[in-house]
């Protein structure tokens, strides 16, 4: 089975490095939802070494500061579950209380109609990440 996060097509990709990069993701009702995926494929944080996982988790949390400089949400949820595409990744969603789902998670059932929620423009949260990861 092919995997979608090895066979990317048209990824909305703010930034990238040699092993990682994050994207933003196409979610109308969470503007504020970008994920963080190893390029090789592994499943497990375990499967890399020390390093490599430091060097994730510093996107991973640069990721959530951009985010929150930006956006100013209420939460940020962070989440690697992998079980559905088992390719590691991590998803970093800026949360509002009136949205779609909150206190639920964003795979939850809603608990409420959709709010239009201001998005930052793709540039913006690409800068953003540079300064922060590119030092």
């Amino acid at each position: 089975m092919a995997c979608p996060l090895c066979d990317a097509h048209s990824e909305r990709i703010l930034w990238q490095d040699t092993d990682c990069r994050v994207i933003r993701v196409d979610d109308p009702d969470y503007p504020g939802f970008c994920r963080v995926i190893w390029n090789a494929h592994v499943a497990e944080m375990t499967d890399l070494s020390s390093a490599q996982r430091m060097h994730l988790m510093n996107v991973v949390f640069a990721t959530e500061q951009v985010l929150r400089d930006i956006m100013r949400p209420h939460k940020i949820n962070l989440a690697s579950l992998g079980n559905q595409v088992p390719h590691l990744h991590w998803h970093v969603i800026a949360r509002q209380r009136d949205d779609r789902h909150f206190p639920q998670p964003v795979w939850a059932n809603p608990e409420r109609a959709a709010v239009a929620q201001p998005a930052p423009d793709d540039a913006t949260l690409a800068a953003a990440l540079a300064r922060q990861l590119d030092r």
